[in-house]
C-alpha cells in the first residue's frame, strides 16, 4: 500500500505533461518541486524560509533542471507571480523538516493559498494537499482545510482523502481536489 505522499505524486503525475505548468506552495527540502520538474514544462516553487530555497536551487543544479522558478515569499501571495492556468499543484502543511518547528503554515495563509490555486486550476487540474497535523496550530489547520475544501461545489470539483485509519500520533494524510469544469 503507498503512504500518502508517494499517492500525492501518482495523483498529480496523471495529468502532468511537457506543456503543463506546476505549483510547489510549500518548497520545504525540494522533493516536491524536483518530482513536478520532471514532467512539468514551468514550476513555481514557494517557501518562506531561505534555508528552503537554498536547498532546493542546490538539488535543482546537481541534476541540471532549469524549468523553475524558486520564490521566497508565502503562497499567499502566488497570484502576484502566477499569472497562466495550473495543471498541478502541492502544499505540504507543516513545519520544514529538520529546521525551526516555530515555523508553520498558517490557517489564514494557507486558505488563501489554496482558493488562489482553486481559482487558477484549468480543467482537469489538480491539487493535493499533504496534511501534517502532529504540531501546535496543526488541528486548526486542518480543520479549516477540510471545511474548506469539503465546501466546494460538487458540480465543479471532485474532492477525495487518502488517509490511513489505524495508526496512531496523527499520521499525516491527503487531501486530493480535481476539477471537473472549466468554469
Amino acid at each position: 500500500m503507498k503512504r500518502p505522499l508517494e499517492f500525492s505524486h501518482d495523483f498529480l503525475r496523471e495529468v502532468l505533461d511537457s506543456q503543463s505548468v506546476a505549483l510547489d506552495a510549500t518548497m520545504g527540502n525540494g522533493n516536491d518541486t524536483v518530482f513536478l520538474a520532471k514532467s512539468a514544462k514551468k514550476v513555481y516553487a514557494f517557501d518562506i524560509q531561505e534555508q528552503a530555497v537554498t536547498r532546493t536551487r542546490e538539488r535543482l543544479e546537481e541534476l541540471g533542471m532549469t524549468n523553475v522558478q524558486l520564490i521566497l515569499d508565502g503562497h499567499e501571495n502566488l497570484d502576484q507571480y502566477i499569472y497562466e492556468p495550473i495543471k498541478a499543484a502541492i502544499f505540504n502543511l507543516g513545519y520544514l523538516p529538520s529546521a525551526d518547528k516555530t515555523i508553520i503554515t498558517k490557517p489564514h495563509t494557507t486558505l488563501l493559498a489554496i482558493e488562489k490555486v482553486i481559482e487558477r486550476l484549468e480543467r482537469g487540474g489538480r491539487l493535493a494537499i499533504m496534511i501534517y497535523y502532529g504540531h501546535e496550530g496543526g488541528q486548526m489547520e486542518k480543520d479549516d482545510v477540510l471545511d474548506y475544501v469539503s465546501q466546494l461545489d460538487q458540480k465543479n470539483y471532485t474532492v477525495m482523502i487518502y488517509q490511513a485509519l489505524n495508526q496512531v500520533n496523527t499520521p499525516p494524510f491527503l487531501v486530493m481536489v480535481e476539477k471537473i469544469t472549466s468554469n
